[in-house]
């Protein structure tokens, strides 16, 4: 199953996050299919990026998001209301 999720970046304390197409079996930082954009919640607000066309893409081909990008997604926009 294939699954759109975070990996931490940054340092201790200072997390910055890549949002990533993974095998749902890699680790949480582990090799990613495809990088769809990023998330750096220590800015005010927190800064959201993702390529809305390439998300589409991958939940058309049935990959599933965790609860945390799917709140993300809806921010950037991927559900229409």
């Amino acid at each position: 199953m294939v699954k759109i999720r975070l990996r931490r970046m940054g340092k201790k304390k200072a997390p910055f996050y890549r949002v990533v197409v993974a095998d749902a079996r890699t680790s949480r930082d582990g090799f990613a299919i495809a990088e769809l954009g990023t998330y750096d919640p220590l800015k005010d607000p927190a800064e959201i990026k993702i390529d809305v066309e390439e998300a589409k893409k991958w939940l058309a081909n049935g990959a599933q998001p965790t609860d945390t990008v799917k709140a993300l997604l809806k921010k950037a926009g991927v559900y229409e209301k």
